[in-house]
């Protein structure tokens, strides 16, 4: 079984959870998805299943949409409500305030990651530092924040729409609007609305699938390439993986297809075609 599947993930669950149960639902073991969302998080988790998930990396680089609160006035070691307390102040943040901040905010600047996060370091997580109290220094990353709108604030939350680059932490977002804010504040809750072309509307909760209520993509389906159906002698050599000069003036990538269906992802190298993926 080979295709992309569009996962509203549930709260409380980790990601790893979520594959662990498609494994049980489809009965087979290679599945990933392209984009880790904490247990507080819901939303769309993109699944690749099979020979897709040799697709991860061009999923994973799409721009990723959210709308998170903000709980101002309360600081936890995870940067999220989840977390144990760690700092507590009153504020009197106004609205105004806020709309100044975001209005200067989408930018590209290097972010912070968090601690309580699974990017390694030394071949340790940052998370496992983290639970042994283990000073270390924070790595960096370039990100962009292309849009932060503002769609509620009440009660000492903010509520927001973001959509951002890959690799963005939206805790670390949250810590940096704070401090721009002069304040405290942690993620109360947050939800994806989109990666890249694939929308919440569009995804499946665990349960629709367990019932069969749902639509498996293949690649024509979401990747905005050439496809090029070929004949019976280039059909052989493709599914060699042999190179191709090329002839179909192809700038990035292409799909190649045989009687229509799906056997290979080739991509420009030096005016090369050469194998990317074979289906």
């Amino acid at each position: 079984m080979n295709g992309l599947i569009v996962v509203n993930k549930p709260q409380n669950k980790t990601s790893r959870d979520v594959v662990n149960e498609l494994n049980h639902i489809f009965g087979i073991k290679k599945i990933g998805h392209t984009g880790t969302l904490d247990p507080i998080a819901t939303g769309v988790l993109v699944c690749l299943l099979g020979k897709y998930t040799k697709l991860g990396d061009l999923i994973t680089a799409y721009d990723k949409e959210y709308i998170a609160k903000i709980k101002l006035g309360l600081k936890t070691d995870t940067e999220d409500i989840t977390g144990n307390i760690i700092d507590s102040k009153d504020t009197n943040i106004t609205i105004e305030q806020i709309k100044k901040v975001f209005a200067n905010f989408p930018k590209t600047y290097n972010q912070t990651v968090p601690k309580y996060s699974a990017v390694k370091i030394k071949g340790k997580k940052l998370y496992e530092y983290a639970r042994h109290n283990i000073d270390i220094t924070l790595p960096t990353r370039k990100v962009t924040i292309y849009s932060l709108e503002l769609l509620s604030y009440e009660n000492n939350i903010i509520k927001f729409k973001t959509k951002v680059s890959k690799g963005t932490y939206i805790r670390s977002l949250i810590q940096d609007i704070c401090f721009s804010l002069n304040t405290i504040g942690t993620m109360q809750s947050l939800i994806r609305t989109s990666q890249g072309n694939f929308n919440i509307k569009d995804s499946y909760t665990l349960e629709e699938i367990k019932n069969n209520n749902y639509t498996l993509l293949k690649v024509k389906d979401f990747l905005d390439y050439p496809i090029i159906d070929v004949d019976d002698e280039l059909y052989f050599k493709i599914k060699n993986g042999v190179q191709l000069p090329n002839l179909y003036n192809i700038k990035n990538i292409v799909i190649f297809t045989y009687k229509n269906q799906e056997i290979a992802i080739y991509e420009n190298k030096d005016n090369i075609l050469k194998s990317y993926i074979q289906l």
